[in-house]
């Protein structure tokens, strides 16, 4: 996973797959979603990231899985 910033158009990508995008679903006013031809999530694009995503709270945390 990918997350990239462009701070020109305060807008956030994030890339979970480098799967061809066949369709791009609004999900709401700032915030779409990449399809592959399968219907599975390509990526996701947040507009006026650091209101609708809170970036500068930015954090990764990976839990292990329950046995």
């Amino acid at each position: 996973m990918r997350v990239k910033y462009f701070a020109d158009t305060d807008t956030a990508l994030v890339e979970f797959t480098d799967n061809k995008v066949a369709e791009t679903k609004e999900i709401s006013e700032n915030i779409y979603a990449d399809l592959d031809g399968q219907g599975n999530l390509v990526s996701m694009t947040i507009e006026h990231a650091r209101t609708n995503a809170r970036l500068k709270e930015f954090s990764y945390q990976e839990v292990a899985g329950r046995t």
